[in-house]
């Protein structure tokens, strides 16, 4: 008689723990993939955010291009092309 009860004990103690470990599990589990969806959801925010500055850097790019004055050529003066000329001179010349 002992014996059934010592089987009958093991069967229930196997059970319990096998219930325990599946309740862990399920918990894991249910944070684990909390956790993902989370993440999921912070990747799809930040790829808009991306989305929205590259769209924002190009209408800034428009904008600058658009607002960008004209440059005309300037003539150089001709004192200023004398000047020049003189310094060119002057390099020719070896220093002692």
């Amino acid at each position: 008689m002992g014996e059934l009860q010592n089987s009958g004990l093991l069967n229930v103690a196997s059970l319990a723990i096998s219930a325990i470990i599946m309740v862990i599990g399920l918990v894991l589990w249910f944070f684990v993939n909390r956790t993902s969806s989370r993440t999921n959801e912070q990747i799809e925010l930040l790829e808009a955010l991306l989305d929205q500055q590259k769209r924002q850097n190009a209408l800034l790019r428009r904008l600058c291009e658009a607002n960008e004055p004209e440059e005309k050529p300037v003539a150089k003066a001709p004192e200023a092309v004398a000047e020049e000329d003189e310094d060119d001179f002057i390099r020719l010349v070896a220093e002692r």
